[in-house]
């Protein structure tokens, strides 16, 4: 391929640093996902300065896109020493950063930090991988347009309790990195008060639950391409089947209660 040089202009997809692209099929209006090592772009040039103009609102969805790839990397199956570090790392930078480039859109420090997260995080997810959050997303965006950010800031906490126990040590490892506890923290506290920070992130971000878009005639359909890209290729933490998914979908639904 041609020398490839990215220049992001958002601090969250990472696409800099990965090997992932993505492809919407016009017609079935299916997300199809690309990963091959000549998709890396040679050189990233992060520069804060072409991120200032981002409106409030995509400022925080992109920055939670850049959180749901640490997340998913960190707590998959096909972690290294390497992308933990990565991970962790860019956890530790979002909490420390978004809401501030949120505020204050102009904060050149913040804007710079949050796009060395997203450069960590998409090292860390093009090595590890993600998870249901991203299956779940993509079938969204591809179906109905919703923004890849947005999706994964929704269903982030809703997976995150759907794993349930057999994820808590890892997320009390990402709440110490956050800030949210320390290594005393008892893991499951320390995980659920990571869940809830995601929650709470969410609400400053006027972020809500719901995505009004979705039918419910199509949830079986989306569930079927969700269940086909995550498995068998993303290293999940509880393997879920396509009738397993669909509960996600019901969750953002309008009316669900």
């Amino acid at each position: 391929m041609p020398l490839l040089i990215a220049i992001p202009t958002t601090a969250g997809t990472g696409s800099e640093t990965t090997l992932a692209c993505v492809i919407v099929d016009s017609e079935t209006r299916h997300k199809y996902v690309i990963n091959d090592f000549p998709l890396i772009p040679r050189y990233a040039v992060l520069d804060p300065k072409v991120t200032l103009s981002l409106p409030p609102f995509i400022t925080a969805t992109t920055g939670m896109d850049a959180l749901t790839h640490a997340v998913e990397a960190y707590i998959g199956n096909s972690t290294t020493v390497a992308t933990k570090k990565e991970a962790l790392m860019a956890v530790s930078l979002i909490f420390q950063n978004l809401e501030t480039a949120y505020v204050d859109g102009s904060n050149i420090e913040a804007r710079r930090n949050m796009l060395k997260a997203s450069y960590y995080a998409g090292c860390a997810f093009t090595k590890s991988y993600v998870g249901y959050v991203h299956a779940v997303a993509h079938s969204l965006g591809g179906e109905y347009n919703v923004p890849h950010g947005l999706a994964n800031a929704i269903l982030l906490p809703f997976v995150l309790e759907a794993y349930g126990e057999n994820i808590h040590k890892k997320l009390a490892k990402l709440a110490i990195a956050a800030g949210l506890a320390d290594k005393n923290t008892p893991a499951e506290d320390a995980a659920k008060s990571f869940i809830e920070a995601i929650k709470n992130m969410k609400k400053k971000f006027r972020i809500g639950d719901t995505i009004p878009a979705i039918k419910e005639e199509d949830i079986p359909k989306l569930a079927h391409y969700a269940d086909k890209e995550a498995n068998p290729l993303y290293p999940v933490p509880v393997l879920m089947d396509a009738n397993e998914l669909e509960k996600f979908y019901y969750l953002l639904l309008e009316d669900h209660e």
